[in-house]
C-alpha cells in the first residue's frame, strides 16, 4: 500500500510541472508613463489576482522598454499599451488592445479564455 501512494505521489510531483506549463498566461504589455496602464493599476490591478480569471490566466507584466523575454520572441506586443496577450503553450489565444475600462475588461478576457479551453471557473 506505501508502495502505490509513493508512486502515486511521484506520478503527481512530475505531472504537476507539465501541466502548470501548459497553463494560460495573461501578459500585460506596458511602458512607464502609460496613462491607461496607471488607470488599469488602479481599477484592476488590485482586485485581479484574488479573481478566477487570474486562476485561469495569471498576470505577467512586462516593460517594453526593455528587453522581450526569450519565450515571448513569437509574440508581437504591439504599439499601443497596455496590450494584454493570453498566451498559452507559447502561442497568442487573443489579445485586448487597449484598456477598455473596468466594465470591459472582464468580459472581453473571459471571451478570450473560453477559446482557450481555460475559462475561469464560476461559483
Amino acid at each position: 500500500m506505501n508502495r502505490i501512494i509513493t508512486l502515486l505521489a511521484l506520478t503527481m510531483a512530475f505531472a504537476l510541472p507539465a501541466a502548470r506549463s501548459r497553463a494560460a498566461e495573461l501578459v500585460m504589455f506596458e511602458r512607464p508613463g502609460c496613462v491607461w496602464c496607471a488607470r488599469f493599476d488602479a481599477e484592476i490591478a488590485p482586485i485581479y489576482a484574488k479573481t478566477e480569471e487570474s486562476r485561469a490566466a495569471p498576470l505577467r507584466r512586462v516593460d517594453l522598454n526593455g528587453p522581450l523575454p526569450a519565450d515571448l520572441a513569437g509574440i508581437d506586443p504591439g504599439v499601443f499599451t497596455p496590450t494584454f496577450v493570453v498566451v498559452k503553450d507559447g502561442r497568442e489565444i487573443g489579445r485586448i488592445r487597449g484598456y477598455p475600462g473596468d466594465a470591459f475588461f472582464f468580459g472581453l478576457l473571459d471571451r478570450i479564455l473560453s477559446s482557450t479551453g481555460s475559462e475561469p471557473a464560476r461559483l
